[in-house]
């Protein structure tokens, strides 16, 4: 089992950047492949990052590739999320999961209570 929150979601300019975090109080942490997701108002929920459970591979989705970095630091149980060069079409609430594959083309994690509780990020004009 893993419990995992984010922060460090916020107001920003078209332009910005903003560095999510997704922590985890279980020392399992390490054991996990990591994701970070977003939901837009009206929209499914969508794929954005993916590392390893030792940070070696990485996966992205052409939207945010070249512009958002996903890493991780077992020592602190977090995972992250640099999100630069922000646009309007960024605004949602970002999520991360532990344990996630990659099934059928479609990232999700290996359990539903695998999920955060998501953190809003906006980007105004």
């Amino acid at each position: 089992q893993i419990h995992v929150i984010e922060s460090g979601g916020g107001l920003v300019q078209t332009g910005g950047s903003l560095k999510l975090s997704c922590g985890a109080s279980e020392r399992t942490f390490s054991d996990y492949a990591m994701g970070w997701f977003r939901r837009s108002e009206g929209k499914e929920r969508e794929f954005l990052a993916a590392i390893s459970w030792n940070g070696r591979n990485v996966w992205y989705s052409d939207s945010v590739k070249g512009r958002f970095t996903i890493s991780r630091d077992n020592a602190e149980n977090t995972a992250y999320l640099q999100m630069n060069s922000l646009e309007v079409e960024d605004s949602a609430g970002y999520y991360c999961a532990a344990d996630v594959k990659r099934i059928g083309g479609r990232w999700s994690p290996s359990r539903d209570n695998y999920w955060g509780q998501g953190t809003r990020v906006t980007v105004s004009s």
